[in-house]
C-alpha cells in the first residue's frame, strides 16, 4: 500500500468491541454524523444484520494513533452470479444511511488511504458500492475528490430525496408555513374531537429507565398495524426486538435517544422514536393505533416532535428516514436530503469489469423491482 501517513486494516465487525473508545471518539468528531454506525447502535445490530460484515479501519500514524476512518461493508463475492466481487457498504432495514465515519480533519485523504488499501489488496474487491450515500455535503464531496485524484469513476443509482427538517433562519413559524393555516385548524379540530374520548397528553421520555416501557408501547402499536398483519413487526421477531431495545436504551444512556407518545385517557395511540448524534437527529420509527386513524394521531404527534426539534438548540437538522414521497412527513418537513447508491471504480484499470458491473447492477435492480411488483399484486389479489 502507498505510504499515505495512515495505517489501514480490515477486521470483522464482531471484533470491533475492543476499540469502542477509539470508535466513540471518531463519532464525536466525524465529518458527517451517522448514528447507525456508532458503536452503541452498530454493535447491537451486528448479531442480527451484520454476521458477514467487516470494517475498513483507517488509523493515523501519529503517536498515539487515532482512528480517523471507519468503513463497514460486506464482501459479496458473487453479487451478479459470477466471480465479480463487490464491496458493499453496510446498511440494513433499520439503518437507512450509508455515510461512513470520517475524521472531520481528514476527509478525502482518509478515503484515499482506504481506496489505496483496497486497490493493493488481493483479498478485497476493487469495486465499491455505497448505498444510501448523501449526494451533497462534505462526505459526498470527499468521495468525489478521492476518486478524481486516482482517475476513478462513479455512477449513481436509485437516486431519490427524502424529507429533511433543516430550516434556514428563524424557526418560530416553520410549522405554520409548512403545514398551512387551514390544515393546522383542521388538526386542532381533530385534537378536540380526540379529547372527547379522554384526556389527551403528548409526552416525551429520554431517561434510560423509561425506555423499556416506552418501547413496549411502540412495539404494541406497531404490531397492531399493517406491519403486524404483514408479519414484519418487531414484536414478532425476538432478535430484532432485542436489538432495538438494547440500542435505544444504550443510546438513551448517552443522551441520544428519546421516545414521544400521544396518549388518550392514558392509552398510547402513537409513538415516535428519535435518535441523535452531534447536531443531527433521526426520526427513526413511528407507529400509531389504526383504530384512531380518523384523528391522524401520527400527524398530531409528529407536529409535537417537530416543534421540539425546532426549539432544541442542539439540533441543526433531522432526517426523516422515510421513503421518497412519503404521504405524511413530506408535507410537514419541507427540506430534502438527496441520497443515491454510488457504484465506484477505484482507478483506470479494469475498465471492462466496471462497465460490466454497471450493466449487471442495473439489470439486478430492474429484476428486483419487477419481483416486488408481482408480490404486491399477488398480495392485493389474495
Amino acid at each position: 500500500m502507498i505510504d499515505s501517513g495512515f495505517r489501514v486494516e480490515w477486521r470483522p465487525l464482531a471484533d470491533l468491541a475492543g476499540i469502542v473508545p477509539e470508535w466513540q471518539s471518531l463519532a464525536a468528531r466525524t465529518l458527517e454524523p451517522n448514528v447507525f454506525l456508532e458503536p452503541t447502535f452498530a454493535l447491537a445490530a451486528a448479531p442480527v444484520f451484520g454476521a458477514d460484515v467487516g470494517a475498513g479501519l483507517v488509523w493515523s500514524r501519529a503517536s498515539p494513533g487515532r482512528l480517523v476512518g471507519l468503513f463497514p461493508a460486506r464482501i459479496e463475492r458473487r453479487r451478479y452470479g459470477m466471480a465479480l466481487p463487490v464491496l458493499v457498504g453496510w446498511t440494513h432495514p433499520f439503518a437507512p444511511l450509508g455515510t461512513p465515519l470520517l475524521d472531520r480533519d481528514g476527509g478525502a485523504a482518509v478515503i484515499s488511504a482506504w481506496f489505496d488499501h483496497l486497490a493493493s489488496s488481493a483479498d478485497l474487491p476493487h469495486l465499491v458500492l455505497m448505498p444510501y450515500l448523501p449526494v451533497a455535503g462534505p462526505v459526498g464531496q470527499a468521495f468525489a475528490a478521492a476518486l478524481a485524484q486516482r482517475s476513478g469513476k462513479c455512477i449513481s443509482l436509485a437516486g431519490h430525496q427524502r424529507a429533511l427538517l433543516a430550516p434556514v433562519g428563524a424557526t418560530a413559524h416553520y410549522l405554520d408555513c409548512a403545514v398551512g393555516a387551514k390544515k393546522r385548524k383542521e388538526l386542532r379540530r381533530q385534537t378536540r374531537r380526540l379529547a372527547e374520548a379522554g384526556t389527551v397528553v403528548s409526552e416525551t421520555v429520554s431517561a434510560p429507565s423509561a425506555m423499556a416501557a416506552a418501547l413496549d408501547d411502540f412495539f404494541d402499536l406497531e404490531a397492531g398495524g399493517w406491519k403486524g398483519r404483514a408479519g414484519t413487526a418487531a414484536r414478532n421477531h425476538d432478535p430484532v426486538r432485542a436489538f432495538m431495545a438494547k440500542a435505544v436504551t444504550a443510546l438513551a444512556q448517552e443522551g441520544k435517544a428519546r421516545i414521544a407518545r400521544l396518549c388518550v385517557a392514558e392509552r398510547p395511540i402513537a409513538a415516535i422514536v428519535t435518535l441523535q448524534s452531534e447536531s443531527t437527529a433521526w426520526c427513526w420509527k413511528i407507529a400509531y393505533d389504526e383504530t384512531f386513524a380518523r384523528f391522524s394521531p401520527g400527524v398530531l404527534l409528529l407536529l409535537d416532535v417537530t416543534q421540539a426539534l425546532l426549539e432544541d438548540p442542539r439540533v441543526a437538522r433531522a432526517d426523516s428516514c422515510a421513503t421518497a414521497g412519503h404521504p405524511m412527513i413530506d408535507h410537514i418537513w419541507r427540506e430534502r436530503l438527496g441520497l443515491a447508491d454510488q457504484l465506484m471504480h477505484l482507478g483506470p484499470q479494469r475498465q471492462l469489469a466496471f462497465a460490466l458491473a454497471c450493466r449487471l447492477e442495473r439489470l439486478r435492480r430492474t429484476a428486483i423491482t419487477g419481483l416486488k411488483r408481482l408480490r404486491d399484486l399477488a398480495q392485493r389479489r389474495s
